[in-house]
């Protein structure tokens, strides 16, 4: 029998591949490491009270009752029977990769209306995949590999640097982007970017972008989307659109595709331009319909070479044909998709309400946002040092001290410490209550103790400079450093115990 000791013994490390010894995969980030610690000690109403609660997962439980009504409603969808009759040896046997007709139809039909029925998908350009996690990656391949890179606005998910990069050998190439004008993609960032590729000798393939954004809830201006795809243009290149959180927008600016932009666009018509070729759209149900557990993610390209790679590569994650019978039904059902869009948005509005007014309360201000599952908070005067390993120190207070598993933003790799990603849709009105009154605890506790900068009023959240922020620390601070990422090394241990 082979203990874990000589599992590990250098030989037996010599004979697995580099993508098994590397740690590219983005696993060490501080994002990943706040769940393990959250898995630990999971807070519990009655059992584990005192518990960690988790503000990391970007999960909308708050409409699972409508999605439930429905079910009992409709026994024959989940039961797998039509018209009374089962069909489960039908949908058991073997089904073609390229995916379920009435399912691809029920889901382009879902996005179109989701976006106002302002513009339609054709359900020939979708590919279906397990995820958007598998539907980003198999996209990648198809654009980029090593040598390659896509450049992405900060802060961005920190799970593109495993999605995009791990298995595919792309780089990622932040485009720069700061709270001055609310994080705001500026043509100079992007040309930036574009120059610092060129300067590691890596091909720019595409620009990648998370509209509605994760982490900062908030909608693309048409003004930005112009920009991207007036650059795109320019370079030659691809444009991706992450587009899972569409459905999530709950208030003024409306949400606004990719395609409903390249549409009102002359100089994007198919007979001037190819452009329709180098865009692409990701999509996925885990956050606009809250069932992340049943792995369903899509590419929409109108690139034909995209589509049949990809539809290829699908056969590597796909979705079930259970789960694909079972949501043709549900989304074909347009008496509740348009009730669920609805009230899940009103629903959603309400949470970030509840979460804004009570960060407030605390001292704590967020970005103004509109859409997502989380909002994206300020929290640059509880630093006891303007510095990313201050923020991280920060970070392991929220975690064992006051118990929130939050996410840091030097895991999205923002360019200015102190700001945090705090999630709001997977818990329930009561622990949200308590999570809140926890922070404002915290702050209380601290307040005597705290030796913050000292900021200046303003709107956007402007402050002092960012010399005058860094004033007294390294440069080195400027960027994330790796070691930022991960816990101290008794943590660290503890995490790989578990």
């Amino acid at each position: 029998m082979r203990t874990k000791e000589s599992a590990d013994h250098p030989y037996s490390m010599g004979m697995l591949s580099k993508k098994v010894t590397c740690n590219s995969h983005g696993q060490d980030s501080s994002y990943f490491l706040g769940w393990q610690e959250y898995e630990k000690n999971p807070y519990h109403v009655s059992l584990n009270p005192s518990g960690i609660i988790q503000m990391g997962l970007a999960e909308n439980q708050l409409s699972f009752d409508l999605l439930e009504s429905w079910i009992a409603e409709n026994p024959d969808a989940a039961g797998f029977k039509r018209d009374g009759q089962s069909i489960f040896r039908e949908l058991a046997l073997f089904q073609d990769y390229h995916g379920l007709p009435a399912f691809k139809e029920a889901l382009a039909d879902f996005m179109s209306e989701i976006r106002g029925n302002r513009v339609s998908f054709d359900p020939k350009n979708l590919v279906l995949t397990a995820g958007a996690t598998s539907a980003n990656e198999a996209l990648m391949f198809c654009l980029a590999e090593a040598g390659d890179a896509i450049l992405i606005p900060t802060p961005y998910y920190p799970g593109f640097d495993r999605d995009l990069k791990w298995r595919t050998g792309a780089e990622i190439v932040p485009i720069p982007c700061t709270s001055s004008n609310g994080f705001k993609i500026t043509a100079s960032a992007l040309e930036e970017a574009y120059t610092t590729a060129h300067r590691q000798n890596l091909r720019v393939k595409a620009v990648l972008v998370t509209n509605p954004s994760n982490p900062l809830g908030t909608t693309m201006s048409e003004d930005e989307l112009n920009l991207l795809v007036t650059f795109v243009i320019s370079k030659g290149i691809h444009l991706v659109s992450d587009e899972i959180y569409s459905g999530t927008v709950f208030s003024s600016p409306s949400f606004k595709s990719i395609v409903e932009v390249l549409s009102d666009r002359p100089d994007c018509r198919p007979s001037v331009s190819d452009v329709w070729d180098r865009v692409h759209i990701v999509y996925s149900l885990s956050k606009d319909l809250g069932v992340p557990g049943f792995r369903v993610g899509a590419i929409y390209s109108s690139n034909r070479t995209v589509v049949e790679a990809a539809t290829k590569m699908s056969s590597f994650g796909l979705v079930s044909s259970q789960t694909q019978y079972f949501l043709s039904a549900m989304l074909s059902d347009k008496k509740f998709t348009g009730r669920y869009i609805a009230e899940n948005r009103l629903r959603l509005r309400r949470r970030h309400e509840s979460l804004v007014a009570g960060l407030r309360e605390a001292g704590i201000g967020c970005l103004d946002s509109n859409a997502g599952l989380f909002c994206w908070v300020d929290m640059r005067h509880l630093l006891n040092k303007y510095t990313f390993e201050a923020e991280i120190e920060l970070w392991k207070k929220i975690v064992y001290k006051v118990g929130l598993n939050i996410s840091p933003g030097s895991s999205c790799h923002c360019t200015e410490p102190g700001w945090f990603r705090v999630c709001y849709a997977n818990m329930t009105e009561e622990t949200l209550g308590l999570s809140i009154r926890r922070i404002k605890e915290f702050v209380t506790a601290s307040a005597s103790a705290a030796t913050a900068p000292t900021y200046c009023s303003g709107s956007g959240y402007e402050r002092r400079s960012h010399r005058q922020h860094s004033k007294g620390s390294s440069g080195k601070n400027k960027f994330l450093n790796k070691w930022v990422f991960r816990l101290s090394p008794l943590h660290r241990h503890e995490a790989d115990d578990r």
